[in-house]
């Protein structure tokens, strides 16, 4: 059977674009929802663990009217637990899946254990925080790594981190080359098939000359499931993403672009993101087959674009083929153009009428 293109999941991630309210929250799972996303995603995080008090606000954040400090900007940012669980029940309701990307370990584990999330997203910013890392791959759900800012090297480091965590659980004594060792054995197949790696550039927005979705390819020959995580503007390079073989694609969802916030910028508007969903559903029907065969569609048109071997002249019984009496023009199905070497030399059968159909 012909190998079909796997469906790309949609993740509509809302981030941070709730803006701390629990009703815009809720909102952001409906617009998801009514897009075709497949899943909605947020971001949970303790702020004190998360930053140093004099942590300074990206050029992008800043330049959104977010303050001078991290501390400053995340604590407007954040969704109570008991909000996070309206949240998810929203997403049950309206039939989306959720995700949430956390930030430390008690996150982590409030979104496992007491609202069953049954995936992580890891941010880029944590891939190279092996020792976070480590705590959520001994949670045992599989993980999707964002990679901004890395290099290969860094992502290889992180897989095998990953690897290890699930192989050695909490027995293990990590170390950067017990985790290379861990990614080398036979051991690592099944849990980096199970694992998604999304190529990603941390910038709001993000040049699209950058997006460099050529180390699709490069993920996909690790053995992982390859995705993007997408910051640029519009829905093309997402698209570009799609037909590349990216089988997840997360983009920033917002109720309106124009808002205060980090993210709403390079954020999509519903409708803008409904086309995306629509457009992703597309380009993987498109990619289709990598058997080339005739489709059903031009079956059809077979005998009638397709040229024949017919009599280029009447031809008598006994008479000899050759490319003086025989010609391939298109006229109905018949013997192909090619079988005109098999034919010179023989005798005809029988009488032809110019233009007729050799007969097989």
């Amino acid at each position: 059977m012909a190998h079909q293109a796997e469906r790309c999941e949609i993740i509509a991630e809302a981030g941070v674009n709730h803006d701390g309210r629990e009703d815009r929250a809720l909102a952001l799972v409906e617009a998801a929802a009514r897009a075709g996303a497949d899943t909605v995603k947020f971001q949970t995080f303790d702020p004190e663990e998360l930053t140093t008090a004099a942590a300074p606000t990206a050029a992008y954040q800043s330049a959104a009217g977010q303050g001078p400090t991290q501390a400053e900007m995340l604590a407007r940012l954040v969704l109570s637990p008991a909000g996070l669980r309206r949240v998810v029940d929203h997403c049950r309701a309206h039939d989306i899946g959720f995700l949430s990307t956390p930030f430390d370990i008690g996150s982590a584990r409030m979104l496992v254990d007491d609202l069953g999330m049954t995936r992580i997203k890891v941010g880029s910013g944590e891939l190279t925080n092996l020792p976070f890392l480590l705590e959520l791959a001994r949670l045992g759900r599989p993980l999707l790594l964002s990679t901004g800012m890395a290099q290969m090297s860094e992502v290889e480091d992180a897989l095998g981190c990953v690897v290890f965590g699930r192989l050695a659980g909490s027995e293990g004594r990590p170390s950067i080359a017990a985790f290379r060792a861990a990614l080398g054995s036979a051991e690592a197949r099944p849990i980096l098939a199970g694992t998604v790696v999304m190529q990603c550039v941390t910038q709001y927005p993000a040049p699209h000359d950058q997006a460099n979705l050529r180390v699709i390819d490069a993920y996909a020959a690790l053995g992982v499931r390859p995705g993007y995580s997408d910051h640029t503007l519009g829905i093309d390079i997402a698209l570009a993403a799609v037909a590349r073989g990216a089988v997840v694609i997360e983009k920033h969802l917002t109720l309106d672009r124009t808002a205060e916030g980090p993210d709403h910028k390079a954020s999509l508007e519903p409708d803008q993101m409904a086309a995306l969903v629509a457009g992703a559903r597309r380009v993987t029907e498109a990619l289709g087959s990598a058997v080339k065969a005739p489709v059903e569609a031009e079956q059809p048109n077979i005998a009638v674009a397709r040229r024949s071997l017919v009599a280029r002249r009447a031809i008598a019984a006994s008479e000899v083929f050759s490319s003086d009496n025989l010609a391939a023009r298109r006229a109905g199905a018949g013997l192909p153009p090619a079988r005109l070497w098999d034919m010179e030399g023989r005798p005809a059968p029988r009488a032809y009428a110019a233009d007729e159909l050799i007969d097989p």
